[in-house]
């Protein structure tokens, strides 16, 4: 089970914050070497790596589905390389979206595996070279951008325009992965993911320094069927009240709300217990595609299975050539640096 992110976390600095600083700069300082002086892999073909600044969710997924289907409108054979965070296969592993569980490959393989292969393992080096092998000629890393395992071709980075950067700390003070300068520094492209201004500090630092930025948000599929219904809705996410705000947007009725810690495995008792209060009160259940990941397989009971609702979003972007910039862009920066060796 992941932890659940501290809600000071996404507010403004506070005590526990400052508490917390001198441990914050420590780990950001070796955040920050890792980052800059890492000697990371060159492989043959084109790197886009979709990640985030933050612990936490801002829809990096959906962007990185996205690139994969436009990747393919052009005539590539891309391939997503991920962790596997969550999960207990750790050596390069294809995944099988038909018989691996999340418990095994960790949720979002699972995802990203019903829109092209997929490799995990925490050796990003091996996973590529294994995706590779099997044909792929376009790599699309979905998360990994403070890894430091493999170049990066593109660096796109997506921020959550409602929570933005939270209090604008390092771990543990703050959700920041490592000191934002630097990680501004390496990213190529920013992506800002809803309307909300939280991200503005974000984007107004990548502007100066001279990055493109994307607008985007994420828009409910087939939304118009979830109009007029009562649901009870979970979610084990990293902002489940994205998720209960989005169904209310589509016209659905959430009469109960239950939240789990992001990448939460469901117990038996916990998946009993809302049966149990969705009959009783003449509900309809719904979920996250993520949530049903770690659910699907033989995972959940039948019973819930059956009646589930699965709410699935896509991202999708103001400018409409976007994700064929992107893709084409990564492209030239493998060949510049193909010529340059």
């Amino acid at each position: 089970m992941a932890a659940e992110a501290p809600p000071f976390w996404w507010e403004k600095t506070d005590w526990r914050a400052r508490a917390l600083y001198p441990v914050s700069r420590v780990y950001g300082s070796i955040a920050r070497r890792r980052m800059v002086n890492a000697r990371r892999e060159r492989l043959d073909v084109p790197v886009l790596c979709v990640g985030n600044f933050t612990v936490g969710g801002t829809g990096k997924t959906p962007v990185a589905i996205a690139l994969a289907k436009q990747a393919k409108q052009m005539n590539l054979t891309p391939g997503f390389l991920s962790r596997g965070y969550g999960g207990t296969i750790h050596e390069p592993h294809v995944v099988d979206r038909k018989q691996d569980s999340a418990r095994q490959v960790g949720d979002e393989p699972l995802l990203l595996s019903d829109h092209a292969l997929t490799a995990t393992t925490p050796n990003r080096v091996a996973g590529a070279n294994l995706l590779l092998d099997r044909g792929c000629n376009f790599i699309i890393m979905d998360d990994g951008f403070q890894s430091a395992h493999i170049h990066m071709d593109y660096a796109l980075v997506v921020v959550d325009g409602r929570y933005g950067i939270g209090n604008g700390h390092v771990l543990p003070g703050g959700p920041l992965r490592a000191p934002l300068i630097d990680q501004v520094r390496l990213a190529t492209g920013i992506v800002r993911m809803g309307d909300d201004q939280a991200g503005e500090t974000v984007v107004r630092q990548a502007a100066r320094a001279g990055k493109p930025i994307f607008e985007a948000w994420l828009k409910a599929r087939s939304a118009e069927k979830f109009a007029g219904r009562r649901f009870l809705a979970f979610a084990g996410i990293g902002h489940p009240e994205k998720f209960f705000a989005t169904v209310a947007n589509a016209g659905g009725e959430i009469v109960t709300s239950r939240s789990f810690p992001d990448h939460h495995f469901y117990s038996n008792g916990e998946l009993t217990d809302l049966v149990t209060t969705a009959r009783e009160g003449g509900l309809e259940v719904i979920t996250t595609a993520k949530d049903f990941a770690r659910l699907r397989n033989g995972i959940a009971p039948s019973e819930l299975i059956d009646k589930l609702n699965v709410l699935e979003i896509d991202a999708v972007f103001e400018n409409a050539n976007a994700t064929r910039r992107i893709i084409s862009e990564t492209q030239n920066s493998w060949r510049d640096r193909r010529l340059s060796r």
